[in-house]
């Protein structure tokens, strides 16, 4: 039961939430058929919680302390991660050029001259870390990239990494992105990879609102990110969750925006979750 306990205590259960756990412990001793002991009532409830409840009850409704402590314990993670790409896609180096190819395959769609398509002066990377993406993906495309990252050794590198090119960065900002205002009316194009799972529910949808008034006209916000395959799974390494598809699309709705265009990512390493790219206006 310790472990239940702490479950209550780290997600904040109402009433129904702790009707429905006594419900199922009631159930469990009844119907042994069904239920082989309670204590596998508390794993189910566990699982319940975890993949269904997660995202309306603990990311939504998570009071100040909490927030700290979810930020904070990212930014502590973050520091110790090496300032190379292997470092940035957590062990997966080997991963880069097909995440790249995939990411140019998609923006070209998004790009250049015709009917529906954005323009190319200027960039945000958001989570930019090193600038593994400005580098290879947004400074080819775009005439200015600016980064952000909550990680100053990221961006300080970047500065090295990118080389003669950085010469074309407008600016690096660090700061989280709960935190980030950007410029009004300034990208054409704001790419958001992997980091959407840094912010609370409330802040994502506060970071996007935002991000649609940093647009240019015709401008696009494109995330690209982890997919779980239901509800909302929690991080604890680095203090982040993984949301499902439907998560994100009605929390991207309620933000104001609507998804133009969006691709699953192929020839990922079968252990990874799904990664999905959606481009917005």
């Amino acid at each position: 039961m310790q472990h239940l306990f702490i479950l209550i205590s780290d997600c904040f259960l109402t009433d129904s939430l702790l009707l429905i756990y006594l419900d199922i412990r009631r159930r469990a001793y009844i119907d042994k058929s069904a239920f082989v002991c309670a204590h596998q009532s508390t794993l189910l409830f566990q699982h319940y919680i975890y993949s269904i409840l997660l995202p309306l009850n603990c990311l939504a409704s998570m009071q100040m302390g909490e927030e700290a402590h979810f930020y904070g314990n990212a930014e502590v993670y973050w520091r110790d991660v090496p300032p190379t790409v292997d470092g940035m896609l957590g062990g997966y180096g080997s991963i880069s050029n097909i995440d790249l190819n995939g990411s140019k395959a998609f923006l070209k769609k998004l790009i250049g001259e015709g009917e529906g398509k954005t323009g190319t002066m200027c960039a945000l990377d958001c989570g930019a870390g090193i600038g593994r993406i400005t580098k290879r993906l947004l400074l080819p495309l775009f005439q200015t990239v600016d980064l952000v990252d909550v990680t100053q050794e990221f961006l300080d590198q970047a500065r090295t990494y990118l080389g003669e090119e950085s010469k074309r960065v407008g600016h690096y900002f660090c700061t989280g992105l709960q935190d980030f205002v950007p410029e009004p009316g300034r990208y054409d194009v704001i790419w958001i990879q992997w980091v959407i799972g840094h912010l609370t529910d409330e802040h994502l949808v506060k970071f996007l609102e935002r991000c649609q008034g940093a647009l240019r006209p015709g401008g696009i916000v494109v995330i690209k990110d982890n997919v779980a395959y239901e509800g909302v799974v929690p991080d604890d390494v680095d203090s982040s969750v993984c949301r499902d598809l439907q998560i994100v699309r009605s929390l991207v709705a309620k933000a104001g925006l609507r998804i133009v265009h969006q691709e699953q990512q192929m020839d990922f390493p079968k252990e990874i979750y799904q990664v999905h790219t959606l481009a917005l206006r």
